[in-house]
């Protein structure tokens, strides 16, 4: 969520956007690289995961930047360590660390001959959300979320989600290529034509109840659906498999943490300073002020504000029968077509016969460019033999779904 190149704002503390000529600030073509964590301690039986990465310049082709072989701990107040284990891309991650709620506790992180720890934070644990549910309007769905803290002392919330829905290929595929031949597909173990894909939160969302007499949370505003989005195509398959009549096309799973005073400052600063920038009646960029420091160099900047506690979670389902039969989603697949590939083709310049499906199909019997293959959909048979004497084939993208997602049903689909 923290984009790598937020370091930007830290040198920014105001822009004077009515100025014509162009003003490049000298982080924008600084070589420093500052670290960036993103991540919360768990206090419960939830996993503990850290995600470090550095910053990068806006002018690099690269995007992202994982830090690799990092030693990262959470401290408590007493002393005690529990060491995170590195996952991979710039991930640490502890299964749930059921945490002493009255210890206050702290990251640290050792990268390289640096050395950072975050501020010891006390324990603020999450009430559960009551609920998370959608309208429809005439161009999507809008999904919300309700909260409240009986004990009335939260006053700060901030919320993640990850959705999840069905999609499929342009073709349905009845065989495929073992690389040598074609042969019929396995649809228990080789699905192609539908999947499963998520993605997850990519702006910041946050709200305080601190203004009011009860901590109540009402229609937060969580995300939007289109109409037209691939999310809630699922019922316009080719072919109807479990995703068609009342099946769930979409899923999104709701997080909701609670924060302080401090921790609800850094990240509506940083909401503003990189979601509402645009114009001259716009938040101004200030300085981000997190609870990470480097103790090797207490001058460098690093971005990222650890907090402590438990999350509560909640997910919904959306059924094809609660989408409008109105709605198609933007067609994906328009440079798709089918090509017809013979066992045994000769063509008018040729009398020696050739098997295109060797050339197109079969990877160890004569493909003659991989970036050429094709994966075959349907037999061509002789109308009066009914032997098959080929098949018709598309490129990957048209065919296997697992291309951009996974052919295996998660565990909590309905």
């Amino acid at each position: 969520m923290i984009k790598t190149a937020y370091f930007i704002v830290l040198a920014i503390i105001i822009v004077n956007t009515g100025c014509k000529k162009p003003y490049n600030p000298p982080a924008i073509s600084t070589t420093n690289s500052y670290l960036v964590v993103e991540g919360v301690i768990s206090t419960s039986s939830d996993s503990t995961i850290i995600k470090l990465s550095n910053t990068v310049q806006l002018s690099s082709a690269t995007t992202t930047n994982p830090v690799l072989n990092a030693l990262v701990d959470v401290e408590s107040d007493q002393g005690t360590v529990f060491p995170l284990t590195e996952t991979g891309s710039g991930h640490y991650a502890s299964p749930g660390l059921n945490l002493d709620n009255s210890r206050k506790y702290r990251l640290s992180i050792k990268t390289n001959n640096e050395q950072y720890y975050s501020d010891y934070v006390a324990v603020l644990n999450s009430p559960p959300i009551d609920s998370v549910y959608f309208t429809t309007t005439n161009n999507g769905i809008n999904i919300y979320s309700n909260a409240h803290d009986p004990t009335n002392t939260v006053k700060y919330y901030r919320w993640e989600y990850q959705e999840t829905w069905i999609y499929h290929s342009n073709y349905y595929s009845f065989y495929k290529s073992n690389g040598d031949s074609v042969i019929p597909r396995n649809f228990i173990n080789d699905e192609v034509y539908q999947c499963w894909r998520s993605d997850t939160s990519s702006t910041i969302n946050v709200a305080s109840s601190a203004n009011l007499k009860t901590d109540i949370i009402s229609a937060n505003p969580i995300t939007f659906v289109a109409s037209t989005s691939e999310k809630l195509g699922a019922k316009y398959s080719i072919v109807n498999t479990q995703s068609a009549g009342s099946s769930n096309a979409y899923s999104i799973m709701v997080k909701q943490y609670a924060l302080t005073g401090e921790a609800y400052t850094f990240w509506s600063n940083l909401k503003k300073n990189t979601e509402k920038l645009g114009s001259i009646f716009d938040a101004q960029p200030s300085q981000i002020n997190g609870n990470i420091h480097s103790s090797t160099h207490p001058t460098e900047p690093v971005i990222g504000y650890i907090s402590a506690g438990a999350v509560t979670s909640k997910r919904i389902f959306i059924k094809n029968q609660q989408i409008p039969d109105t709605w198609e989603p933007t067609p994906l697949y328009t440079g798709c077509h089918l090509d017809t590939l013979f066992l045994s083709y000769s063509d008018a310049s040729s009398t020696v016969p050739v098997n295109q499906e060797d050339e197109y199909f079969n990877w160890n019997s004569g493909l003659l460019l991989f970036k050429n293959r094709q994966i075959p959909v349907v037999g061509i048979f002789n109308r009066l033999t009914g032997a098959i004497v080929g098949h018709s084939g598309s490129t990957p993208p048209c065919v296997d779904c697992t291309l951009r997602g996974t052919n295996v049903q998660p565990a909590y689909w309905k």
